[in-house]
């Protein structure tokens, strides 16, 4: 199997558990929700196409291209890394939605090269074994079939997606992130206000905006 990788850069983690810790991110093409185009805005099966800031469409990014091998595009992920030799490598798979092409193979690549593996999934398809740390972020619409894992991250507004209707499913971590759209402000307020009322939630916010970087 060939991967169709967007871009492989290294940069601090923005969101959720691991915000401010040193990654590679590993960003796919591709998503099964919508297809990433501007004039197809609002139109995919997930409703998150409305607000999605996300560039995944293309090879053209950072070390971006088709990797003809899983050997091949973890070898390029290693050499991305840029932490000391006594810090486990951690790389976050992502996209898009990187489980169209995230597989077992790719995994024991970079499993050999040592890497703590994450994925970042909208939950609609199995995870392959292997995966070290599990987020979901889910989006209305698709059936969500992953309901167990490390972290779940739910955006928040978004319509039919109640907090209190998830807090059944089986995370290690539950976070609420404010949608970064026009009612930035409100969304932000209502999440503050929700996680004091609901200590079970905590607050994610995209730090690496604020900082600027990647």
């Amino acid at each position: 199997m060939s991967y169709a990788v967007k871009e492989i850069y290294y940069t601090l983690q923005g969101e959720g558990f691991h915000a401010g810790k040193a990654a590679v991110f590993l960003r796919f093409t591709g998503c099964n929700l919508w297809n990433g185009l501007e004039k197809d805005r609002g139109t995919g099966s997930g409703g998150c196409s409305a607000w999605c800031d996300t560039d995944f469409v293309g090879t053209d990014g950072t070390a971006g291209g088709v990797y003809k091998t899983p050997e091949q595009l973890a070898a390029t992920v290693a050499s991305t890394w840029r932490g000391n030799s006594d810090q486990q490598p951690f790389v976050v798979c992502t996209g898009g939605e990187p489980l169209l092409q995230l597989d077992e193979p790719l995994l024991e690549a970079l499993h050999s090269n040592g890497f703590y593996v994450a994925v970042e999934t909208n939950g609609t398809r199995q995870v392959p074994q292997g995966v070290d740390w599990v987020c979901v972020s889910p989006k209305p619409g698709p059936p969500v079939v992953v309901r167990e894992g490390d972290e779940l991250k739910l955006v928040v507004p978004q319509p039919s997606m109640d907090p209190a209707a998830l807090e059944g499913w089986r995370f290690k971590h539950f976070f609420l992130q404010p949608l970064d759209d026009a009612d930035r402000d409100a969304n932000m307020k209502w999440a503050v206000e929700y996680c004091l009322r609901h200590p079970k939630w905590r607050m994610s916010i995209q730090s690496h905006k604020v900082l600027g970087v990647a």
